[in-house]
């Protein structure tokens, strides 16, 4: 009897996931908005998460979008006060210039991050929470 695979969490899945290209698809075509938005911004939620990125952080990157576009923040030196999380947040910053053809992407753009930023803190909160039994 072959052995039964391993189990893996939903946080280890989505870590998994390509997110640089469901920002190429999702922030220009209609059909993978959705997966963008979704899949795409836990998984960001969860990489980032798991390097102590705080929400703020990436909440300042999306008001950096919004003042200078995508282009401009992905080559920030420091978009994030740690290098592997920087290094993740430019790729996924460069993927997403790489596409941006018109003001609307980069709004769309900055409101994935803030999504990034929401999601970020309500998993701390849930964290919290847990370890105060409540």
């Amino acid at each position: 009897m072959p052995a039964t695979p391993a189990t893996r969490t939903d946080d280890e899945v989505l870590a998994g996931t390509d997110v640089a290209v469901l920002l190429r698809y999702g922030l220009t075509q209609d059909a993978f908005h959705t997966a963008l938005f979704g899949d795409g911004a836990v998984a960001a939620a969860v990489t980032l998460d798991r390097l102590g990125v705080v929400p703020r952080s990436v909440a300042y990157v999306a008001e950096i979008v919004r003042a200078g576009g995508l282009a401009y923040a992905a080559e920030l030196p420091e978009p994030l006060p740690s290098e592997e999380a920087a290094a993740h947040l430019r790729d996924w910053l460069r993927a997403a210039a790489q596409v941006a053809t018109d003001p609307n992407t980069e709004t769309r753009a900055a409101r994935w991050l803030d999504a990034v930023a929401e999601l970020i803190g309500l998993r701390r909160a849930a964290r919290t929470r847990t370890s105060e039994g409540t």
